[in-house]
């Protein structure tokens, strides 16, 4: 079980900082909402799983339940509320500029 444990929490902070490298690198706002999103909470459910694979106990499993479900619902949300800001902006999709979904004032799109 330790073993399993192990494995679960460096695939998950692989995940993790995986999900970290992609807000920093992917150059639109699309590309960071998903790095930010699925990544991001699978590798948060593997550090859960190892925490309970650690400890296999009832207490244990409905709180990381509770944070497992909340995690996803939040996710999703906030994913949602991004995409839908990029996209009333009208450029929901960024052609290798700063990332942004608002075009900077001296941009030559914007006029």
């Amino acid at each position: 079980m330790d073993v399993a444990a192990a494995v679960c929490l460096l695939l998950g902070a692989t995940l993790a900082f995986a999900a970290g490298v992609g807000m920093v690198r992917f150059p639109g706002t699309l590309a960071r909402m998903h790095a930010a999103t699925k990544p991001q909470v699978l590798g948060l459910h593997l550090i859960l799983l190892a925490m309970w694979l650690r400890d296999p106990s009832w207490k244990i499993a409905g709180v990381i339940v509770l944070v497992a479900v909340y995690q996803v619902v939040t996710a999703a949300v906030a994913a949602y509320m991004v995409g839908r800001a990029a996209y009333l902006t009208a450029k929901p999709q960024d052609d290798g500029d700063d990332g942004t979904a608002v075009p900077s004032p001296g941009d030559a799109r914007a006029q």
